[in-house]
């Protein structure tokens, strides 16, 4: 009998292990998620959420950006998630919007 030691994740069958596609802070790489994200951050959040068929009011949340992470294999951790939408949550939000972007134009989304 083998013992079990490791816990199955999310997304886990398959999906190997990426990074981010852009930086928190390269938010000039895409100047249209850029203002979007800069004056109006709650539209921002529901177009991520709709990306991800999920409920407008998760889009910007720590939930939301640990489940794209887990889904594409991108190495991180729920507290990491949480400082950077806490102390920069409209970088946070461009960098979710850029990855879904850039992942839908090579069809890996």
């Amino acid at each position: 009998m083998n013992p079990v030691v490791t816990q199955p994740r999310f997304g886990a069958g398959g999906v190997t292990a990426s990074e981010w596609q852009s930086g928190v802070f390269d938010c000039f790489d895409d100047m249209a998620i850029c203002l979007c994200g800069t004056f109006f951050p709650l539209c921002l959040s529901c177009q991520i959420a709709s990306d991800m068929n999920e409920c407008c009011l998760w889009g910007g949340s720590v939930a939301m950006r640990t489940m794209y992470r887990t889904r594409y294999g991108i190495p991180g951790s729920i507290c990491n998630d949480c400082l950077c939408l806490t102390f920069f949550p409209t970088c946070t939000l461009c960098q979710l919007k850029r990855d879904i972007e850039k992942r839908k134009a090579m069809n890996a989304f």
